[in-house]
């Protein structure tokens, strides 16, 4: 199979979806790796790096996705790509359709298999190629909520980690996943005061177990957050459903009780934010200012820090793209999980929650494959 990878152009994004130590694997099961100039810069592997190990350099995106049989990228396609995505091509990446009708319909139209990360599904209900970058994005959610409380950039001027005699931020994380426990996780080993809500009682009954004692778990409801967020410096969205909207948890009204100068990060931006006031927003314009409040909505967060997260990402996803490298077609029949990513196949919806989405026609894709 021809594998392409085009360098991703998504603002600030650095990332690249695959190393040269998956170009020689690709390599010696036979297939053919083209690699758009510089797609791997950003993170610290340059052309000659992949060429040493039987990559084809080649210079625009126009001749990877025109070789191509299977794209492999970070991003989802961005608007100046969807012309070049061809009929029966296999494009593997992060799509989040939920949040993105118009990149939904623009696939529908590709007739293209798009196969979505952070669909992908093990058998314990577990998201393996999202895992990674929920870790990145949670420890990141802390880091620049800290910055930001900081009054030069216009938050309250509060210190996360409090010093001697001044008490510590107040930090709530609402969701209990993987960006959740890591953003708690951090925010705690900053000596911050972490509240951490969920509505699954054995999660909670899980981080209340391996959680420092700074760090409280409560049961996630409209009460609890009117009575914590006045005094909430820092909140964090975290909440996840598997392909679809992430539910608004805070509305308008709740956001406006937090102080002046406080600080939201909505990690769930990609999947349309789980915070009502939340808009996408950019490495290079990365906050906004709504009741008062400082957003922080970058929707590509972990693109910040594109080795450590180059690297976290292809160690994850390189068993998938060799088994969709090696077996096309036929490892969507008889790997569950990949199937699970299995978003749209040749103009069609595939996956459940994305259809429901937009209240269009789902399909099996048993039943087309």
């Amino acid at each position: 199979m021809i594998i392409g990878v085009p360098k991703e152009i998504k603002n600030n994004e650095r990332r690249v979806s695959l190393i040269p130590f998956g170009v020689e694997e690709l390599v010696k099961d036979g297939h053919k790796v083209i690699i758009e100039t510089n797609a791997g810069l950003g993170s610290g592997f340059d052309d000659q790096s992949y060429v040493k190990y039987g990559a084809i350099i080649v210079n625009s995106p126009e001749e990877v996705f025109a070789q191509a049989e299977l794209i492999v990228k970070v991003k989802e396609p961005q608007k100046s790509e969807y012309s070049l995505i061809k009929k029966n091509q296999i494009v593997f990446t992060y799509f989040h359709f939920a949040a993105e009708k118009e990149l939904l319909m623009a696939m529908i139209k590709s007739e293209a298999i798009a196969v979505a990360y952070e669909t992908v599904q093990d058998n314990d209900g577990k998201l393996p190629l999202l895992i990674p970058m929920s870790e990145v994005a949670g420890r990141l959610s802390i880091i620049n909520g800290a910055k930001c409380l900081e009054s030069n950039m216009g938050g309250k001027g509060k210190l996360i980690s409090g010093v001697s005699g001044v008490e510590a931020a107040n930090v709530l994380v609402i969701g209990g996943g993987i960006v959740g426990s890591n953003a708690a996780k951090l925010a705690s080993g900053l000596g911050a005061n972490v509240y951490i809500l969920d509505i699954n009682h054995d999660n909670l009954r899980y981080l209340d177990d391996t959680m420092p004692s700074n760090v409280q778990t409560i049961y996630s409801n409209k009460h609890t957050l009117i009575e914590l967020l006045p005094k909430i410096d820092l909140l964090i969205g975290a909440v996840l459903v598997v392909g679809a909207k992430a539910p608004k948890i805070i509305d308008r009204k709740l956001l406006s009780i937090m102080q002046p100068g406080s600080v939201v990060v909505d990690v769930s931006v990609d999947q349309g934010g789980c915070i009502e006031t939340t808009k996408p927003t950019t490495h290079e314009k990365p906050t906004f200012v709504e009741e008062n409040i400082i957003h922080y909505c970058v929707s590509n967060m972990p693109g910040a820090v594109p080795y450590t997260s180059t690297i976290a990402l292809c160690n994850a996803t390189f068993r998938y793209v060799k088994e969709i490298a090696n077996r096309g077609f036929d490892s969507f029949k008889t790997n569950t999980s990949l199937l699970k990513g299995l978003n749209i196949y040749k103009g069609k919806i595939t996956h459940e929650a994305v259809a429901k989405c937009f209240n269009l026609k789902y399909i099996n894709p048993l039943n087309l494959l």
